[in-house]
């Protein structure tokens, strides 16, 4: 697409230099993925500003730069360079706009299903993918775990990844011939003009609990991000809804959708009932107008029941069969580290992402109803570094509360000392069943080896991922392998 035709689908204060016919390259954020003819783009990030970089940017060969900072470059040295410098009032949205613009309006082709709420969003959309290929459909990913174009796998470093490279890949997923896409919304992402100028057929919401804070200063500022994602959905789009979660309503007064609601309250559309589940998966009831579909998936869990509720709800609000929905759900496969249980005797370990207050009492109240009070329950778990420091010594209490051992460990400190975010977890802890092993492997091998012999061992906080993050390096580190290797000896 030329540079004269793209710089149409953005809202530009003012263009200075040369606006070559040269057809445009790429559209990045990053100076060093700048090649010839290439869009760069100026982003004012957390660690750094892509204002500095501009000089590089046209050294490489940019064709433009937008940026929102007028003078961060003199209008000289851009004629000199034969270059445009595109003014913008906000980056973020330009890039956006340019992303969309360049891979020709990607989410117009595809159904787009978004997914916002502080836990769940990674399961439901597994889920909902599962249904969706069980009813025919080539649907692509986007999420935490990974992303997915079709069958093809790509590597995700962002729970929703930055606008160009959010579009380039839903332009992928339609060369490889998906019709649908379902993706985990951020609440950073909408503050950040990520998901900006999507089109959205259907938005989920699954709940919210505190979390994000450091990002988001207040609960208030962190629902409003949440919100953003209703707000711009349209008259034909669907917004479910958990209508168990208090924000629900909050949630969706602004939007224009047809609002769905799923839960266990009486009022919802899709009523939740006669949850059971044990080690072997979950069974429970859905009721839509008045007919009843008995699921079964082996996600374990109220919560798992919740996340195939809001799957199914989705898929039949957009006409999905109701059999082929409880088919996909039954054999969406186990989400990795999404309480995983390991284990072929007697002792097992539940790997689980739970990092927030309310996922871990989650977590850890299913793990009590499926061993009553005939189980030790063991925890290990840690708190992630320069993030959010108010629910540290929540998740200490909350560990305490419902285990009879905990060990306080290390999760991804990142540039924080390790024993000070311990400290911080210990602050609320009053009974004196935990100990402080620092080394995350240590502190998983102490808790197989002195856990009776039918204990459940949780180990709470990193699921998936398999490195942990000290000083800034991220060196191999699995809770799965290393459980698996404790449990062996």
């Amino acid at each position: 697409m030329e540079l004269t035709q793209l710089l149409n689908s953005v809202h530009v204060i003012q263009v200075t230099g040369e606006v070559q016919r040269r057809d445009v390259a790429d559209i990045v954020y990053d100076s060093r993925k700048v090649q010839k003819n290439s869009i760069f783009v100026a982003i004012k990030g957390y660690k750094t500003d892509g204002h500095k970089f501009l000089q590089d940017a046209i050294n490489k060969g940019a064709v433009a730069v937008v940026v929102d900072v007028e003078d961060s470059i003199p209008d000289e040295f851009v004629a000199h360079s034969q270059i445009a410098k595109v003014v913008v009032k906000d980056s973020r949205k330009a890039l956006a706009e340019l992303s969309k613009g360049f891979y020709k309006g990607p989410t117009n082709k595809l159904k787009l299903i978004g997914i916002t709420g502080t836990n769940g969003k990674t399961t439901s959309t597994f889920i909902l993918k599962n249904i969706l290929q069980n009813a025919g459909y080539k649907t692509g990913l986007v999420g935490t775990i990974a992303n997915y174009a079709g069958d093809v796998k790509v590597d995700s470093k962002l729970t929703t990844p930055e606008s160009n490279d959010l579009n380039k890949l839903f332009y992928d997923m339609i060369q490889a011939g998906c019709s649908y896409s379902v993706m985990e919304v951020s609440s950073h992402s909408l503050v950040l003009n990520r998901v900006y100028g999507l089109d959205f057929t259907a938005a989920i919401f699954s709940n919210i609990t505190s979390d994000h804070l450091d990002f988001h200063n207040t609960f208030e500022e962190y629902l409003n991000a949440k919100k953003m994602l209703f707000d711009v959905l349209g008259l034909n789009s669907f917004a479910i809804i958990n209508s168990d979660d208090s924000s629900s309503q909050k949630m969706v007064q602004d939007s224009k959708a047809k609002i769905v609601s799923y839960g266990i309250a009486d009022n919802s559309d899709y009523q939740i009932k006669n949850i059971v589940y044990d080690l072997n998966g979950t069974d429970f009831t859905i009721t839509n107008n008045n007919i009843e579909y008995k699921i079964h998936t082996s996600l374990i869990g109220t919560f798992n029941a919740y996340n195939a509720t809001s799957a199914f709800a989705t898929a039949h609000s957009l006409g999905i069969n109701a059999q082929r929905i409880v088919e996909g759900i039954k054999s969406s496969p186990q989400v990795p580290g999404r309480f995983e249980v390991l284990g072929s005797g007697k002792k097992k370990v539940i790997v689980d992402y739970s990092h927030t207050a309310d996922s871990l009492e989650k977590a850890l109240q299913a793990v009590r109803e499926i061993v009553k009070d005939r189980n030790q329950v063991v925890t290990v778990f840690g708190c992630g570094g320069d993030r959010d420091k108010t629910k540290r010594s929540i998740m200490g209490k909350v560990a305490s509360d419902y285990s009879d051992k905990v060990f306080v460990t290390s999760d991804n400190p990142r540039t924080e000392n390790p024993f000070e975010i311990i400290e911080d977890i210990k602050k609320k802890i009053s009974k004196k069943n935990y100990a402080v092993e620092e080394n995350r492997e240590e502190a998983i091998k102490k808790a197989i080896q002195s856990s009776d012999d039918d204990a459940v061992i949780l180990i709470a906080g990193k699921g998936h991922e398999n490195y942990q993050e000290i000083n800034g390096v991220r060196n191999h580190f699995s809770d799965q392998e290393i459980a698996v290797k404790y449990l062996a000896e």
